[in-house]
């Protein structure tokens, strides 16, 4: 796992951008950066790129007895998660879904949710959460059951959903001439993100991409 930060004076907006794909360098991360250069300047940026130091797989210790282990590399997942105010799962997709990395990133917090003291839930509870994927189909409605995933994450967690920014490319920066995707890039992350409920929750609307 590999981090680079990017902050400015004003870290009043922090977006931790989440690199999830098996291929480094890859059309995803190169949508997620091509969004990424049209936020405000003082805006603190962090990449994680979960390929460089894989997590291990997730174990759910929440109703065992004793106390689950946590090593230093989730310590450090776990803080700079907190950190943010918007968080940016940046992955391929892979099956109709998240990529196996991503997947277990998300799975984590399953773990962190039950940590006492930690007020995971209630902590998350009003940041944003966004994502970028790059796929080789070009009807973009094969992407729905990553876009639910990541709308219901939110909903669980109360957190706002800014939708996900899709783009075409299969071979390495293929996305680059995906004009629609890059248009899309400039103002992704000016929508406005809101609060994401669940289908059976009054209020509800469905997530429209961008």
């Amino acid at each position: 796992m590999t981090t680079d930060r990017i902050a400015g004076p004003d870290t009043r907006r922090s977006f931790l951008f989440v690199l999830g794909s098996s291929r480094p360098d890859g059309n995803t991360e190169a949508l997620a950066r091509a969004a990424a250069r049209h936020l405000p300047a003082d805006t603190a940026r962090h990449w994680l790129d979960l390929t460089g130091d894989p997590l291990p797989d997730f174990q759910d210790g929440r109703h065992a007895d004793g106390t689950w282990p946590v090593g230093a590399q989730e310590e450090e997942l776990r803080r700079i998660t907190l950190e943010a105010t918007d968080i940016v799962i940046a992955s391929p997709l892979y099956w109709y879904s998240l990529s196996a990395p991503a997947k277990r990133y998300l799975d984590y917090w399953s773990g962190w949710l039950g940590v006492p003291g930690m007020d995971f839930k209630r902590r998350m509870a009003g940041r944003t959460l966004w994502g970028v994927t790059a796929m080789a189909h070009e009807e973009e409605v094969v992407a729905d059951g990553l876009v639910t995933t990541l709308h219901h994450t939110a909903a669980y967690l109360r957190m706002r959903f800014g939708g996900v920014l899709l783009g075409n490319g299969s071979k390495p920066g293929q996305v680059h001439s995906d004009e629609r995707a890059m248009t899309r890039a400039e103002t992704f992350f000016r929508r406005e993100a809101p609060l994401a409920l669940f289908p059976y929750e009054d209020g509800y609307e469905a997530p429209v991409r961008p």
